[in-house]
């Protein structure tokens, strides 16, 4: 098993290129691993790191189970050597992902990260804080989802970088790449989401009280 970051090991990651799935994994479920076993094949990832979120700022906390609930359930979603789950977010006490990828990139200065993100946050994108920041921190791969189309002019995103899209997928894990760098992935599409699998869990229990 791949043991999880150490905060205070600088070297943590030398070497390696390391793709960052954030979210509330709210929960985790198959369409994260597909996304993640994609990228590591596609983009020649290392390992993969799903950054549990304590509480995602854009997202209301009424339905959103204990961090320890969907830490556990995303290790057995993920059940992959290479495929790392951490609540380092906790442990940074960072909020945003502009805070969380300065901290990493600082505690981190041997590891070559990549932003991994579903279409529907490249649409989401311009919410977040600081969020052009972002595409200057690290090279972004974008993969699709079903009803959320990505291509290059799509969204205000995807206009504001259009200059910045790398034809050469692979590109993004150059230890040296300019940024900013981004491209859009025609991976499969998953049907599966967290707010779907809700839903039918409080349905069922809904049914079973009845």
């Amino acid at each position: 098993m791949t043991i999880a970051p150490h905060l205070h090991n600088r070297m943590t990651g030398k070497g390696l290129r390391i793709g960052l799935l954030g979210g509330s994994f709210n929960p985790a479920h198959e369409g994260h691993r597909q996304m993640s076993l994609y990228a590591l094949k596609r983009l020649g990832l290392n390992q993969v790191w799903w950054l549990v979120s304590p509480q995602n700022p854009l997202k209301s906390s009424d339905d959103m189970a204990p961090l320890s609930q969907r830490l556990a359930q995303a290790r057995r979603t993920a059940h992959h050597p290479r495929i790392v789950i951490t609540d380092i977010e906790a442990q940074l006490g960072t909020r945003y992902t502009v805070e969380t990828l300065r901290a990493l990139r600082q505690r981190f200065p041997y590891a070559h990260f990549i932003w991994l993100m579903g279409a529907d946050n490249l649409r989401q994108i311009p919410l977040w804080r600081d969020w052009t920041e972002i595409f200057h921190l690290v090279p972004v791969a974008v993969f699709r989802r079903p009803g959320y189309p990505a291509g290059r002019g799509i969204g205000q995103a995807a206009q504001h970088f259009s200059q910045n899209w790398l034809r050469d997928e692979r590109g993004l894990s150059r230890r040296k790449i300019a940024l900013p760098a981004w491209r859009v992935f025609d991976n499969p599409l998953n049907p599966i989401s967290a707010t779907r699998l809700r839903k039918e869990k409080a349905t069922w229990q809904k049914q079973k009280r009845t």
